[in-house]
């Protein structure tokens, strides 16, 4: 009789582990689907991203580093190749130039990297300090855009005296038929944290200690959180352009 007790004992025991590890499996969170972003063409393109302009004031920005985070951001989005930054430096440098001043210098560089348009970020505001920060924009210049593009001699840019100063920003929009995407985002403000939330679904682990918090956390990932918006932006500008153009 105390035999049947016991195994009858060990027999609902497994039972009940049995049962709260199929409740735990069932109830257990699952990785979700990132939004990704495509370009609005049936034909791919390739954009070259350049190092990053800092009129932010603040020490902390890397140009290259953030060069790097808008490339990664470019490499998820479908339709578009995207060339890394250490390439368009190394032509940056054959030219004698820190940094694109004019659409006829940036349908030179695309020429010499044989892309279809150079992106060029800028960081504008910068603080890592929960809630950060961040203020950001993002030009495209195409490839062939520029009428003059024949007419600029590389070897006369090498020959320029000095470099533009740090402070100096990129032409202004309506200078020219570029596109432009601008945006600051605060993480104080709830709209910034919604379009967080959303962005980080199926980016973070379901399981894991942070969530979504660690694109607040990390200052690398809240800057790609703005990078990936910013894209979308230029994204729908262009997306306009394209229906623009076939109701004429």
């Amino acid at each position: 009789m105390m035999r049947m007790n016991r195994s009858s004992l060990c027999l609902v025991i497994l039972l009940v582990c049995t049962q709260g590890l199929s409740g735990c499996r069932q109830t257990e969170s699952q990785y979700g689907t990132e939004a990704q972003l495509a370009l609005p063409t049936s034909a791919g393109q390739v954009w070259a991203v350049a190092p990053a302009v800092d009129l932010s004031g603040q020490r902390e920005v890397d140009p290259i580093l953030q060069a790097d985070l808008l490339y990664q951001q470019l490499q998820t989005v479908r339709g578009i190749t995207a060339v890394p930054v250490n390439r368009t430096a190394e032509v940056y440098a054959s030219l004698g130039i820190v940094r694109v001043q004019s659409e006829d210098e940036a349908a030179l560089v695309c020429e010499m990297l044989g892309c279809d348009g150079l992106v060029v970020p800028t960081v504008t505001a910068y603080d890592p300090y929960n809630p950060p920060k961040f203020g950001a924009s993002l030009q495209l210049f195409r490839a062939g855009a520029a009428a003059n593009v024949a007419r600029v001699d590389p070897r006369e840019m090498t020959r320029r005296a000095a470099p533009p100063p740090e402070d100096e920003a990129l032409p202004p929009p309506g200078a020219g038929s570029y596109r432009q995407a601008v945006g600051m985002f605060d993480a104080a403000n709830g709209s910034v944290r919604d379009a967080l939330l959303a962005y980080a679904a199926g980016r973070t682990d379901p399981l894991g200690p942070m969530g979504a918090k660690e694109y607040l956390a990390s200052m690398d990932r809240y800057c790609g959180f703005v990078y990936h918006e910013l894209i979308a932006r230029l994204i729908s500008e262009t997306a306009r352009e394209k229906y623009a153009g076939a109701g004429r």
